[in-house]
């Protein structure tokens, strides 16, 4: 009787038994570390790529608790998925496993990409954010099925201790992934590049450890279909890698409606300000003097590498953006820094001046144009911004040279903390007669506790006797809960408040904006829809306050006292009663 050829040297081999033991070019211990060495690097891959899409979503279209929210509660749900697909591919684990590697590597890897891509071009990413959460979920679930036969093949034993080593080896690597994300692949490489490096380094291990520890569980045509992907993945990730410049450029230029031409990512955001070139004071390239350094943040003057070079604009009105945000325009920045500073200057003393946020210098340029104030202190979260305001040409022109006044100090800090921590204690000169607390939206999750009671209490302790509180607090027209909220949480600090509104322009609605703009009405790109633009103030002080203007005010380009009277009357019949206060435990700004 003749014996049938042994199945190793058919053309298409016959699978390895799930549990039978494989044959390695290396000691069963080896292997064994090697298969949760790659359990970790999985691991610390599937996270980074998890965080890429909380993080970039979160600057892209704000409320970070909700978007992290959504990602990780639909990549939960979709592992659990990829786990019951992936009991089809156990038969076939490591040819399943480098298979599944290689797309996790190519999807994971250019999910930054193609999200940044959906929102600057389309002008929405929610939908294409769940698309990539499920993706991603799925793939990562099926890992560990396929895992768990591939080390029993290595070596057998009980299937508690091979859950326990399996998912030892992958909490560690979520816990390298998770601390590499923020401290290292975000401020060295930034979203984008971040998570195709990652891609590569997950195709590589996953690959790796298929091709030559398990090379006898594959056939020759799945060995060269693995080498052949493998290769693909990693020169597409290559590809993308070497396009992510011109691909940000086209991105910017697309989002902000003109070239950026000053795109800073700092240790706390992404600063872009568009148009307000200066010939005379720029290079002779018509680009400005700061530059990228390789880690994303704000060099020193002088010439500027290729890759982080700030673009020229093309002219026109300043805009500086902040993590995609409108945040200041020189064509309607007057109405808003006048209805926020010169109510507040009003109805007392107002030598000693405090600005809470307002690193663009803005709010201190209108607070300096005060000839009896002999103090300003500007309390700025991000030292990079304070740094372009005092030396971008356009940027620092706009705000009129205000951070290099001799009588304002910067101090670098959370606002929050630096008043909790004894801000305008006396060692600091003591209270101050004003506050004006130019801050980030109210509707976003990122500044919901300095929208607290807690905050207004602190805020409180710096007033000095008849001192005044300015608070800008989103605008009424469009968002009257956030708005009375702020009114209802500064009242139950104490604190009496004068509500009103400052009208703007009405400008095209931006397909490419989620949220409302922030401390500028914008311009943005016309789609044939337009809205009333507006911001509303909170005058607050220990007694009740008057809106009305300093007899020693100078000239205004937007406000009368008469304005300012017509902005309160407008607000009284839009008042939302009953609205309860946010606190630091129950924040309740977000519409």
């Amino acid at each position: 009787m003749i014996d049938p050829p042994d199945p190793v040297h058919r053309g298409s081999p016959e699978p390895p038994e799930a549990g039978s033991p494989a044959r390695l070019p290396v000691p069963a211990g080896l292997g064994r570390l090697l298969v949760l060495a790659t359990v970790f690097v999985c691991a610390a891959c599937g996270l980074v790529y998890e965080l890429e899409l909380v993080a970039l979503a979160s600057y892209l279209t704000g409320d970070s608790v909700t978007q992290a929210s959504v990602v990780l509660s639909v990549m939960v749900f979709a592992m659990g998925i990829g786990s019951l697909l992936a009991k089809r591919l156990r038969c076939r684990a490591a040819v399943g496993f480098g298979a599944l590697e290689a797309v996790l590597a190519l999807v994971g890897g250019f999910s930054a990409m193609a999200l940044y891509a959906c929102y600057a071009w389309f002008g929405q990413s929610r939908s294409v954010l769940v698309a990539f959460s499920l993706a991603i979920g799925m793939l990562i679930g099926a890992e560990v099925p396929l895992l768990m036969t591939l080390i029993q093949r290595v070596r057998r034993q009980d299937a508690g201790g091979a859950v326990a080593d399996l998912f030892a080896a992958d909490y560690v690597g979520a816990l390298v992934g998770g601390l590499a994300f923020p401290f290292l692949l975000l401020p060295g490489l930034g979203q984008v590049s971040g998570a195709l490096l990652t891609g590569s380094v997950n195709a590589v291990a996953g690959g790796g450890l298929v091709l030559w520890l398990f090379r006898s569980d594959l056939s020759v045509r799945a060995r060269w279909f693995l080498i052949a992907a493998n290769v693909l993945v990693l020169a597409l990730l290559a590809a993308g890698t070497v396009l992510v410049p011109p691909f940000e450029r086209a991105a910017r230029d697309a989002m902000y409606g003109s070239a950026a031409r000053v795109a800073v990512r700092t240790g706390i955001q992404e600063v872009v300000i568009t148009g307000g070139t200066d010939p005379a004071a720029t290079g002779r390239d018509g680009t400005a003097d700061q530059h990228l350094d390789k880690a994303g943040r704000l060099g020193a003057a002088g010439p500027a590498p290729e890759s982080g070079k700030n673009r020229t604009g093309t002219g026109g009105p300043l805009g500086l953006y902040l993590d995609g945000r409108l945040r200041a325009a020189a064509d309607d920045d007057h109405p808003y820094h006048e209805g926020l500073v010169h109510p507040a200057m009003a109805g007392g003393p107002h030598r000693r001046v405090l600005v809470l946020g307002g690193g663009d210098g803005l709010a201190a340029r209108e607070v300096l144009r005060y000839p009896g104030v002999t103090a300003v202190t500007v309390v700025e979260l991000d030292p990079d911004l304070a740094r372009l305001a005092r030396t971008d040409p356009g940027l620092s022109a706009l705000n009129g040279h205000a951070l290099d006044d001799p009588r304002v100090r910067v101090v670098t800090g959370d606002v929050f903390e630096w008043l909790r921590q004894g801000g305008a204690a006396a060692r600091n000169g003591g209270p101050y007669d004003v506050v004006i607390a130019d801050l980030p939206d109210p509707g976003s999750t990122a500044s919901t506790k300095l929208y607290s009671q807690e905050f207004y209490g602190l805020a409180s302790r710096a007033l000095a006797r008849g001192g005044r509180l300015a608070v800008h607090a989103g605008d009424p027209a469009s968002r009257p809960r956030t708005f009375w909220t702020v009114d209802a949480t500064v009242r139950a600090a104490g604190l009496s408040a004068a509500p009103y509104r400052i009208p703007g322009r009405t400008v095209p609605r931006t397909p490419h904006r989620t949220g409302a703009p922030e401390r500028s009405c914008g311009t943005g790109h016309s789609t044939g829809h337009r809205r009333a633009c507006g911001w509303g103030f909170l005058l607050a002080a220990h007694r009740t306050p008057h809106l009305t203007l300093s007899p020693d005010a100078p000239a205004l380009r937007s406000l009368t006292p008469a304005a300012l009277r017509a902005a309160a009357r407008s607000l009284a019949a839009t008042r939302v009663p009953g609205l309860p206060p946010s606190t630091l435990m129950h924040p309740r700004h977000l519409d």
